[in-house]
């Protein structure tokens, strides 16, 4: 134990402490309590994380703790004290003054939590102006020092830039920096990573730390990811359906869990490199919360059904024009996708990785043809579908499906999903109402769903049951190409595991062949036969999974592995010293060519650029 460890472990006057905590919610006239007799408390220079799924509490309990809940509609009771004050007993003008202050709180997305109609530097002044007596003279001075300390690159000619102007990453930094401009004593993070990129959450998490190194700030951390906790957390507490059920230090919680619901979060948290002794994924363990049986996983079949491919992409590029000025002539364009090209076979598992803006969704949609590519050849079962007209291109998309990233978006919120399932079935004329009701049934129970559910609307289901409901909807037309965008990154780290389970099992009983969109090097892992890494509308590196992980070649490659949270508290407080840096622009002059690029071949099927 280090030396930090022992003097944070010495109950002394915490700087929060909860006892107790049961908030409640006024449903149909009656108090429903949500969060139940929770109790804990956070040292000064301590990180105590909140781990659960979703649905847990666990940000409910940050905002009972702010008191940020609607006063009319909520009820919290028990004990909440900041420095010995007690909270709930303070007026709201009192309590003002103590949010922003006292303690500060970063939110999940930075884009919704700024105000699109100020500068950034006026929003972070703002705070100053408002708990510390400054003049704006001061107040800007001092903000330029904060986004400088945040690692803004040019701070001070950023300082008058509206949010939109900065990437999701950076947009982070600048709720940090507000939330640090007035030295709290306690900082919330709620989910302050989830929406980021791998790499650029690595950069987050270590920023934390190191102001936390240097202003000695407690940090309450609510997240989901494991992995996370495992790097930043001195102390943990599980949540589990509004109540706490397990608490200890990091290291007791990862190598001695004694709940159930905690072992189960732990199992099903995919570690990076795990996969080395293995030729191909294994499904990944789930255990069951309420028995704590696990299901071990069965290894994968690693041959790939046919040699054929079922999709070939060459050469595909993708451009978006940018209008300026008054008559609106192009003044340049984003060069999305570059010269891409690969290929795919049946029961094959293709991962196209990256972070946001490599242009690896916009590849998924130019091969679907939901937005028009400027050149190449996407083949598909032999035949070239560019050329081809609405009527045909309808009938192509039988044979190649869409998995989007947000379930509840892709789903019409006034059909029940069984109507969901049905409709491109009927729309397809590939059978009658009453045969696309028995196919309706047979793919809910392939999803592991029943056939009853089929009468419910997508409001009545979870997250992960959802995202079953779009993979149903998209097997009922018998494709053989299934395009997965991002499909599980927006779901709990059990539920993930659940999702990428039936994936699995689906592709190796229907010789399906998924193109596999992901930010997330740890999934990408456990479900690819290859894997494919795009940096700027290029395909860097290509090659089979275990070339990729065991043996990286592109800097790139490099740095989105070594960003990837380790499920070790091991590593906790290390700082990964990664170069802060924003992804390069793609916008290029109207002129512009690329280059044509070469790649040399490193190992059989392992191609990198030159």
């Amino acid at each position: 134990m280090s030396v930090r460890e022992t003097s944070i472990a010495q109950p002394v006057d915490p700087v929060l402490s909860v006892q107790n905590l049961t908030t409640s919610f006024l449903v149909d006239g009656g108090w429903k309590p949500v969060v139940r007799n929770v109790s804990f408390s956070v040292a000064p220079g301590e990180t105590v994380a909140i781990v659960g799924e979703s649905g847990s509490g666990k940000s409910v309990t940050s905002l009972s703790v702010m008191r940020l809940l609607q006063e009319d509609q909520s009820r919290i009771e028990g004990k909440v004290t900041l420095d010995g004050r007690d909270l709930l007993s303070l007026s709201e003008d009192e309590m003002r003054k103590v949010r922003g202050n006292d303690v500060s709180m970063i939110f999940q997305e930075p884009m919704t939590s700024l105000n699109p109609l100020f500068t950034i530097g006026d929003q972070i002044s703002e705070a100053l102006l408002c708990h510390r007596a400054m003049s704006k003279a001061q107040a800007r001075a001092e903000t330029i020092h904060l986004l400088e300390k945040v690692r803004i690159p040019s701070a001070a000619s950023r300082f008058g830039e509206y949010p939109h102007r900065f990437s999701g990453g950076m947009r982070q930094r600048v709720m940090i920096a507000m939330a640090l401009a007035s030295k709290p004593k306690l900082l919330i993070a709620d989910e302050p990573t989830t929406a980021l990129d791998v790499t650029i959450q690595g950069q987050i998490l270590d920023l934390i730390k190191m102001l936390q190194d240097e202003q000695k700030t407690s940090v309450l951390f609510i997240t989901h990811d494991m992995g996370v906790v495992a790097e930043i957390a001195d102390r943990t507490v599980v949540m589990y359906r509004g109540e706490e059920v397990e608490t200890g230090a990091t290291g007791d919680i990862f190598h001695r869990a004694k709940h159930l619901y905690t072992r189960a979060l732990l199992s099903a948290v995919p570690a990076l490199g795990s996969m080395q002794a293995y030729a191909r994924p294994l499904r990944f363990p789930v255990v069951n919360a309420a028995t704590g049986k696990t299901d071990a996983g069965v290894e994968v079949s690693d041959t790939v059904v046919g040699n054929k491919p079922v999709l070939e992409v060459k050469g595909l590029t993708k451009r978006f024009d940018i209008h300026s000025g008054l008559l609106g002539r192009v003044s340049g364009r984003v060069h999305a996708v570059e010269n891409v090209s690969f290929d795919l076979c049946a029961g094959e598992t293709l991962s196209l990785v990256g972070e946001s803006g490599c242009g690896k969704s916009t590849t998924g949609r130019a091969i679907m043809r939901l937005i028009e590519p400027d050149t190449g050849t996407v083949i598909v079962e032999g035949r070239d579908i560019l050329p081809l007209g609405k009527r045909e291109m309808r009938e192509m998309r039988k044979s190649v499906q869409m998995i989007f990233q947000d379930p509840f978006a892709s789903l019409n919120p006034r059909m029940t999903v069984g109507q969901a399932i049905a409709e491109p079935y009927l729309e397809h004329k590939m059978g009658s109402a009453k045969e696309a009701r028995d196919v309706v049934a047979d793919m809910l129970l392939k999803v592991g769903l029943t056939p009853d559910m089929a009468q419910r609307y997508p409001h009545e289901f979870s997250g992960g049951q959802r995202q079953r409901v779009c993979i149903a909807r998209a097997l009922a037309l018998e494709p053989k190409v299934i395009v997965a965008d991002e499909s599980v990154s927006a779901l709990d780290v059990s539920i993930k595991a659940q999702v990428i389970n039936l994936m699995l099992d689906l592709q190796q009983s229907l010789g399906l062949a998924f193109l596999f969109i992901s930010h997330d090097m740890a999934v990408v892992e456990r479900v690819s036969h290859r894997v494919a890494v795009m940096y700027l509308g290029e395909i860097v590196e290509i090659g089979p999974r275990s070339a990729i992980f065991g043996n990286p070649q592109h800097d790139y490659t490099k740095k989105l592995m070594a960003a990837v949270p380790v499920p070790t508290p091991d590593r906790r407080h290390q700082k990964r010293k990664a170069i802060v840096e924003e992804l390069r622009s793609p916008i290029r002059p109207v002129e512009y060519e690329a280059d044509r690029r070469e790649y040399r071949t490193v190992s059989p099927g392992h191609l990198v650029i030159a």
